[in-house]
């Protein structure tokens, strides 16, 4: 009955009393809950954790498909070609790291969550399991559809001819693709570096002496591939904005969200890299996380 209750309550947050929008949202909310209780017993089953990762950038293009076939107009359109666009690059970045396998619940796991493993408080099948249900199984599997969301709006508010704001929502996201994808690039040619499959010729000779990268990109901020996809999702948030007319619609909870997260897992991951090298608290001293510096007097964030 609860659930039936939260089902009930979500359906009318999001779609309100439109039959058709309703009708598409019970679709989105069932796939999310289908993913989610599909990684979570196959990541239980072979203890690869990693499973939400390989659908990240897949279940944005699965929902944006779902709703063309609800309203397909040319706003629908091009935000569906950004979304397919992004989903593509991120999905072949995953793909060269060894993060997917012809065997679909095999691949490479992040070593983040093998860490995670090993904290006191999560230490253990059943502490472990039941953060796996609820935190990486079930919330990123939310998470994802939140910030898919601005379909959703898109498609209620299908009336609202184009206009400059959704000019400026494409123009922006496809920056920020670009820009995670020249970030992403220098990372994966750093490792490549630093496994000696391929030669150095000079390039990155000081993160490759520091054992972590801070050239290229990572010299204006300390995570421009985390910073880019942020902005990606603020960026498309826009779409919502540009279909109903309003800045602030409810959209905006999944950019921000997502902010939250990435500064999780950041924080996270820079307690892994100040273990391991010892130039890395200088170097957080030195750079901003996520937004460059405007004047060098300032500190990092």
């Amino acid at each position: 009955m609860a659930v039936k209750t939260f089902y009930s309550s979500m359906l009318t947050f999001i779609a309100g009393n439109d039959a058709l929008n309703r009708e598409l949202v019970s679709t989105w909310l069932i796939v999310m809950v289908a993913v989610s209780a599909a990684c979570f017993i196959i990541s239980e089953l072979t203890a690869n954790y990693s499973q939400v990762d390989k659908v990240w950038s897949i279940l944005p293009g699965v929902y944006s498909i779902i709703t063309l076939t609800y309203s397909a107009t040319p706003r629908l359109i091009i935000m569906s070609v950004l979304v397919f666009t992004w989903g593509f690059r991120l999905s072949y970045n995953f793909y060269r790291k060894g993060g997917y396998n012809i065997i679909p619940w095999k691949g490479e796991e992040d070593y983040r969550w093998k860490v995670l493993r090993n904290y006191p408080a999560l230490k253990g099948r059943l502490r472990f399991g039941l953060f796996n249900l609820f935190f990486i199984s079930f919330y990123q599997n939310l998470l994802i559809m939140l910030f898919s969301s601005p379909l959703l709006v898109a498609a209620a508010g299908k009336g609202r001819n184009l206009n400059i704001a959704d000019a400026l929502s494409a123009v922006l996201m496809l920056g920020f693709i670009i820009l995670e994808a020249l970030s992403d690039n220098q990372l994966f040619s750093f490792y490549q570096m630093k496994k000696k499959a391929v030669p150095v010729n000079g390039k990155f000779s000081g993160s490759l002496a520091g054992g972590f990268m801070k050239d290229g990109m990572w010299q204006y901020v300390r995570h421009p591939n985390f910073a880019s996809e942020q902005m990606i999702w603020i960026s498309f948030y826009f779409f919502s904005v540009a279909a109903t007319g309003n800045i602030l619609v409810w959209t905006v909870i999944g950019p921000v969200l997502l902010g939250l997260l990435f500064f999780g897992s950041s924080e996270f991951t820079e307690k892994i890299s100040s273990r391991k090298y010892p130039g890395y608290e200088e170097y957080k001293k030195a750079v901003p996380r996520f937004v460059p510096r405007l004047f060098k007097g300032s500190s990092g964030n």
